[in-house]
């Protein structure tokens, strides 16, 4: 049996969590929902619900993969109690890890290739309207064959980096990315917001206007805001799980995720603060979606002096942003092997190559060769049902299993929960949340869950909406049988 590694220091346990927490969904999904659901509404809603619903669920992770000393693969089975099921669940983990590389990776391939258009002097010149970025966004996607060359990249790239170790590749590594993004998102905001008319932008951002908030609907905004805070902290999945088996006890995981949450919230906002005052001084509409990233951030590097540089920068440390994530799941992915079959780190890296790359060839293929298949209904193509599968299915359900294992006397029990994630110096955290964390954020859990059902399947008719609704329940009498069935004592 190998000797499993440990972290070289606290910061570079923080800074490689947090580095899976940041990715696209702080730099690229939160500002557009944020122009989205009408701006700083949208914000403080988003921070409660980091603070009550992802925070706790993040410290369960944390906690059930330091006391196991496991990947979500093996955890479950560590800390269960004999005879109980939990350990089925790790196979859903382990679905959801590959499933979000099948479209994270392309997508990360998406950001490079950006940064090799802004070196290469493509964006710069003149002023680009709508219509010619989109143009250019366009194009990309429908060549499987760039598509492809620069996931490989990624891939490759990323795994490179695994392959090194924990400390000598993803810490070390991860640590030099964050650093970097973090200086320069800084400097990026504090340009944008000097930008002519950007004022009204910052006001948008910052001041929250209730009476936007209401026209947007204040349930659609309060569930933007939940569905974002699962999102963006990259919990259920055990993608957090794993950083915890490479910590040691020194310091408890309450005060460690709390300065994870607070690095992943400000580069989020700071993104935000990025986008929105430019959107607002080149007149386009911060709630245009997905693709905002690719039509902004070309005309302010047309209108910053060094524009070409700076431009270069960016997309750089945004392929960073979106590589750490890459890197921390691939981490998690090489984990798998090497806790279930017992394989040297080389042989997994080396397989998992080869299985991320094929798998991530539907997405890709979706955008171009196989844009007819429509898995979901219309106007949802293949990465859409990648996405739907992770963020509005894993993502909730693993959150509520860990939340469950947590928490019940027939699982690993909150006891046993609380004296793990208050091992060590720090942060306490407060028993008093017991009952909360028992029986009302699993409820709140399953809402969001259910919504994401609604949201996803009833503008397409009742002819969608209701089979889909009988698989969303499905689903979650699965759960129940993790959560009930087997002996019911405490675990280990």
């Amino acid at each position: 049996m190998q000797n499993r590694e440990k972290f070289g220091s606290r910061l570079g346990f923080i800074l490689v969590s947090a580095g899976c927490a940041v990715g696209l969904g702080n730099v690229w999904k939160f500002p557009y929902m944020c122009g989205q659901y009408g701006g700083a509404a949208f914000i403080l809603i988003y921070l409660v619900f980091l603070a009550i619903l992802g925070f706790p669920i993040m410290v369960c992770e944390f906690s059930v993969g330091r006391g196991s000393q496991k990947s979500c693969a093996t955890s479950f089975r560590v800390l269960e109690p004999e005879g109980s099921k939990w350990h089925n669940f790790g196979y859903f983990g382990m679905a959801g890890n590959y499933l979000l590389m099948m479209f994270y990776t392309m997508v990360a391939g998406w950001m490079m290739y950006y940064c090799y258009r802004c070196l290469t002097g493509e964006f710069t010149g003149t002023a680009l309207t709508t219509d010619q970025v989109g143009e250019k966004f366009n194009a990309m996607l429908s060549s499987p064959g760039t598509l492809t060359f620069w996931m490989v990249i990624a891939v490759v790239l990323a795994f490179g980096i695994c392959s090194l170790g924990v400390q000598k590749g993803v810490e070390k590594i991860t640590k030099i990315m964050m650093l970097c993004l973090l200086c320069l998102i800084v400097v990026l905001a504090g340009h944008s917001v000097t930008l002519p008319g950007a004022g009204e932008g910052v006001k948008f951002y910052l001041v929250p206007d209730f009476a936007q908030m209401k026209e947007k609907g204040i349930g659609n905004v309060i569930f933007g805001a939940m569905s974002q805070a699962f999102f963006t902290l990259s919990i259920g999945i055990g993608s957090m799980a794993i950083f915890g088996s490479y910590l040691d006890k020194e310091r408890s995981l309450t005060g460690e995720t709390m300065s994870i949450t607070l690095l992943d919230t400000f580069v989020a906002l700071m993104a935000g603060l990025i986008i929105i005052p430019a959107c607002f001084s080149f007149g386009i509409e911060p709630g245009s979606g997905p693709s905002l990233i690719f039509i902004t951030l070309p005309n302010i590097f047309n209108q910053m002096a060094g524009g070409r540089i700076w431009g270069t920068l960016f997309f750089l440390f945004l392929s960073f942003a979106a590589l750490s994530t890459v890197i921390a799941v691939f981490e998690n992915i090489i984990s798998f092997a090497i806790d279930l079959w017992g394989w040297e780190r080389r042989k997994a890296v080396l397989v998992n190559i080869v299985a991320i790359i094929l798998l991530s060839m539907p997405c890709i293929l979706g955008f171009n060769v196989l844009s007819g298949i429509q898995p979901l209904g219309p106007n949802t193509g293949i990465m859409d049902m990648e996405d739907f599968l992770v963020s509005s299915n894993l993502l909730p359900l693993g959150s509520l299993v860990y939340l469950m294992f947590c928490t019940r006397r027939y699982g690993w029990g909150w006891k046993n929960f609380i004296k793990e994630a208050n091992a060590g110096h720090g942060k306490r955290f407060p028993e008093f949340l017991k009952g909360y964390m028992t029986f009302i954020l699993p409820l709140i859990v399953i809402v969001i869950y259910l919504k994401g059902y609604y949201d996803m399947f009833a503008p397409k008719g009742k002819q969608y909406l209701i089979p889909w609704m009988i698989v969303a329940f499905a689903f979650l009498a699965l759960i129940g049988w993790f959560v009930f069935g087997g002996k019911r004592k405490e675990g280990k």
